[in-house]
């Protein structure tokens, strides 16, 4: 045997808690088994142990798999010292978690060759490799997916989002997280504008799209709870006005004999977020003052606890008589 004769590894001491064999370790795992780094790199001659990236080791010959791939960026990124990292622990993001969560438009694990780690923000790590690290003021919650820590849809996204340059994937993304079931938009445009996106023109685009489709499908919700649940027929999608004044504006529904109005909220976080609020909150005030009632619904809301959004919006109709008489107002189509 000479030295270029691959050396089958010896078995060592270390299986995941299924008792399988283990196949990545760090150099801080292997020096704990008593295999030394002159040992390390003799099995890491062609034909034997891999290097997959600093300090990370994958113990079998033949390419990585993704599951591979995935588990050797956590590893690299809980850190190759002796002493473990403080804060929250790192979690795949971006392309590689949305592929995680089957999204359609994400591609497979084996045809990335970059793969995105969130890690909080005072960490002291460098991307290297096919690796990229992503760092986080908050980190949020991480959802586990095949016995991976993966970031929520949202913030994969904006992780996803802020390395592509491509309108069409980029608006493909945001639709399929929203029509999967996975978030809603407002929480999207949340995690696009913290990363200081929404100044990407195609990133703009799609946000927009995504919003008037959202706005499109809640829209539906609503006609739909008031056939289901059997409530008086409003007119739909009215300007209000007082008689030769003002325009107090626009409701999505209106009970005119009730004086009951519903307003669904699909604004979206953005950097005039509190003007628009400011804006709402002023225009619900003045209605509420001239005895209308208005409803506030959110497409959250509508989408998983209709019956109770029936309930609330039936309420206030049934207190109709209760209350003093409205102002007379001119109900315009908008």
């Amino acid at each position: 045997m000479n030295h270029n004769t691959p050396i089958t590894p010896r078995p060592l001491p270390l299986s995941s808690p299924t008792g399988r064999t283990q196949r990545l370790a760090s150099a801080d795992q292997l020096r704990a088994q008593g295999v030394p780094a002159a040992e390390v790199a003799a099995h890491c001659r062609p034909g034997g142990w891999q290097q997959l990236l600093p300090g990370v080791f994958l113990l079998q010959p033949g390419p990585p798999t993704g599951e591979d791939r995935l588990k050797a960026a956590l590893l690299y990124a809980r850190g190759a010292g002796s002493v473990p990292p403080q804060g929250p622990d790192p979690m795949i993001t971006g392309l590689a978690a949305l592929a995680l969560h089957r999204l359609p438009s994400a591609p497979p694990l084996t045809a990335l060759d970059r793969i995105d780690v969130l890690v909080p923000r005072t960490r002291r790590l460098r991307s290297t490799g096919w690796v990229r690290v992503v760092r986080a003021p908050e980190s949020p919650e991480p959802v586990e997916l095949t016995g991976v820590p993966v970031a929520p849809v949202a913030r994969a996204v904006a992780d996803a989002v802020s390395g592509l340059t491509d309108a069409e994937t980029v608006r493909r993304l945001l639709t399929e997280a929203v029509r999967g079931g996975h978030c809603e938009p407002g929480v999207i445009v949340r995690e696009l504008s913290r990363a200081r996106l929404l100044s990407r023109t195609h990133v703009v685009d799609a946000v927009d799209a995504l919003l008037a489709e959202g706005r499109s499908r809640s829209e539906q919700r609503l006609y739909d709870m008031v056939r289901e649940f059997a409530l008086p027929d409003p007119v739909w999608n009215v300007d209000l006005r007082l008689p030769g004044g003002p325009h107090l504006g626009g409701v999505d529904a209106y009970w005119p004999e009730q004086a009951v109005a519903v307003e669904l909220d699909t604004r979206a976080p953005r950097q005039d977020d509190d003007e628009l609020w400011t804006e709402y909150t002023r225009k619900r005030e003045h209605l509420e003052r001239l005895g209308i009632t208005v409803v506030h619904l959110t497409p959250r809301k509508l989408r998983e606890a209709m019956d109770q959004q029936a309930t609330v919006v039936r309420t206030a109709l049934m207190a109709a008589p209760d209350r003093h008489p409205a102002t007379y107002v001119v109900v315009l189509p908008r």
